[in-house]
């Protein structure tokens, strides 16, 4: 996708997928749909976003994200249509990462103001489809579930290169940012997990 100047064609010609006989049809997977993780479909929602609100997809953030929290350091790319890019790459300070996290924590409010709807902030952490043992996906979230000290931790979380994450634990009321600069490092989001298990899991009360 990246040696090209249209990525939204991209995606756009990208082949349907076939389910032969020894695969696992979708309606017979779990929620009833496969699934595959692609960078080109929450690159193509930039353009179907600012299509929407008509006006760029920074522009709407600002508005009714980052000014809302206080978030004023924001690093965007941009696809080379000019488009913001909105599959990956946005540069937000960990503490203004670990707002965003609160803000799903909180179901959608931030120092008692409505910053999303709550039916939104639910439905986008459900799970929509099976990415792997013990993780499931949501509307661009992870949902993951953690093994540590003899218990299960589900989470919801926004995983990023080089083993960045930001996760949410709805059932311990807990935010947890892990910022890196793994990139390129065979198994940085493993170490990232280990990091989360063996020290920060484990030292919850």
């Amino acid at each position: 996708m990246y040696l090209l100047e249209d990525w939204a064609r991209f995606l756009l010609d990208l082949p349907i997928r076939g389910f032969p006989s020894w695969e696992t049809r979708p309606a017979d997977s779990p929620y009833g749909r496969s699934w595959q993780y692609c960078t080109a479909g929450p690159t193509a929602l930039g353009l179907l976003l600012e299509r929407a609100v008509k006006k760029p997809v920074p522009d709407f953030a600002q508005e009714n994200l980052f000014k809302p929290l206080g978030i004023s350091k924001v690093g965007w790319q941009f696809q080379p249509n000019g488009t913001a890019m909105t599959g990956g790459g946005l540069q937000l300070r960990s503490r203004d990462l670990l707002k965003i996290a609160q803000l799903y924590l909180n179901r959608g409010t931030w120092n008692g103001h409505r910053i999303i709807s709550e039916s939104w902030a639910m439905e986008s952490v459900k799970p929509h489809a099976t990415a792997r043992p013990d993780t499931d996906y949501g509307y661009l979230w992870w949902l993951q579930t953690f093994r540590a000290e003899g218990r299960a931790w589900p989470s919801s979380g926004m995983y990023g290169t080089g083993g960045n994450k930001v996760l949410v634990f709805p059932e311990s009321q807990m935010t947890v940012v892990v910022t890196t600069t793994n990139y390129r490092v065979p198994g940085a989001s493993t170490l990232t997990d280990k990091l989360l298990v063996d020290y920060i899991l484990k030292a919850v009360k």
